[in-house]
């Protein structure tokens, strides 16, 4: 039997393995990310599976089918967090995951497939700026040069695989084929408000927005705040403030689109001194790929423009681009059948977040169960669900798990 208490309870297991006191952040390659890593690896090998870290610190765990060797129905999300986190973002999805094969296993159900789970080891890209890490290595689509990223103290990722007991080398070597992997479902909180208002636990995504990332440096002169006149001035951060204000503006022109600045830090950073560099982020998404490659170039026109004006040096940099990523019609259908079995109504939606998902469609359909949190807040200490919401996303999935059918 599916047991809702217990996926509540391993969530705050979980949540407890943090770097912030009094809160929850864990990065990825860190030793919390380590403890929460092993006690899901403990939690598959209990459920029935065999379970093991992979080379870029996934928890992959399998559940064989009829017979050893066959493709797998692939389940998971993640277990780093973002700083500052709330409990379900990610982890909700792979401990429902593993209580779906503890349900299976406790009746010794075996079924025409495999299944395998992926606690991915990072999807929120705190820790080194670039996102999706465990899915890309899992998909085969990992760049080789996010082993030079960098961390706030200057370690690279490359060492910190090494720290963390990994071989760098190997991460080849986690790529599933196109084939390995028959689908790929993910469930997760919603991250927005949309189920709350309509009173339903769960609902059926159609899509994940595709996302741009981007760095900008704009360097100028550093002076003293006393002697040089305002209009003398090549000051970095007043020409950051306004860019972060076009960059709002123009994600407020359309309805669809939204833009961040979600970091800045200006260099030398002393009350006295005019910045003379500073470095911030843009995040644009949109459900549109030609939306959003027309308001990245606007943003990219406006930053430099405002850069010409200011007479400060401009350097844009691309860190990272996903296009939209469509769930599977077929994938879909089934999922809606799983959410009416359960006796639920039917709800589909969009993702405005982005998921490992986004990552895996390139080797395999894939599909996505919201579950409602309250408020739809995430992202923040106070992401909350209900313990009846968990047990209604883990009934769901569990149901879509063995009426799971390839397409005619």
């Amino acid at each position: 039997m599916l047991d809702p208490a217990r996926i509540m309870e391993r969530c705050d297991a979980l949540a407890r393995h943090s770097e912030l006191s009094g809160g929850l952040t864990r990065v990825f390659l860190s030793p919390e990310a380590r403890a929460a890593t092993d006690k899901v690896l403990g939690w598959m090998r209990e459920a029935g599976m065999q379970a093991k870290l992979d080379a870029i610190g996934n928890a992959a765990g399998r559940y064989e089918g009829e017979r050893s060797g066959l493709p797998c129905l692939m389940l998971g999300s993640h277990l780093d967090t973002v700083r500052d986190a709330g409990r379900y973002d990610g982890m909700l999805g792979v401990i429902s995951a593993v209580e779906c094969v503890q349900d299976l296993n406790s009746r010794k159900k075996r079924l025409p497939f495999a299944i395998e789970i992926i606690g991915f080891g990072d999807e929120e890209g705190v820790r080194f700026g670039t996102t999706l890490l465990g899915s890309r290595a899992v998909a085969g689509i990992f760049d080789e040069k996010s082993l030079e990223a960098k961390d706030h103290t200057g370690k690279t990722m490359r060492d910190a695989l090494r720290e963390f007991g990994l071989d760098p080398k190997r991460i080849p070597e986690v790529a599933r084929k196109k084939g390995d992997a028959l689908a790929y479902a993910e469930l997760h909180i919603e991250q927005g408000p949309v189920l709350e208002a309509e009173s339903l636990p769960v609902g059926v995504v159609t899509a994940i927005n595709g996302f741009s990332r981007l760095r900008v440096t704009l360097r100028g002169a550093a002076g003293h705040a006393g002697t040089v006149p305002m209009s003398l001035r090549r000051d970095a951060l007043a020409g950051a403030a306004e860019c972060v204000l076009a960059i709002e503006k123009t994600a407020r022109g359309h309805a669809e689109l939204v833009g961040t600045v979600g970091r800045i830090e200006a260099k030398p950073g002393a009350i006295n001194v005019i910045p003379g560099e500073v470095t911030f982020t843009v995040d644009v998404r949109a459900p549109r790929d030609p939306l959003k490659k027309h308001a990245v170039a606007a943003v990219r026109s406006q930053i430099e423009k405002i850069s010409r004006d200011r007479k400060l040096d401009c350097e844009v940099e691309t860190l990272q681009e996903f296009g939209v990523t469509t769930c599977a019609p077929w994938l879909m259908e089934q999922m809606d059948k799983a959410v009416a079995r359960q006796g639920f109504g039917v709800r589909r939606l969009p993702s405005g977040a982005g998921h490992d998902g986004m990552a895996l469609g390139a080797i395999t359909d894939i599909c996505m169960l919201f579950v409602r949190c309250k408020g739809g807040i995430s992202h923040s200490p106070l992401e909350s669900i209900t313990g009846e919401d968990a047990a209604a996303g883990a009934k769901v999935l569990l149901d879509f798990v063995e009426h799971f059918q390839l397409p005619a």
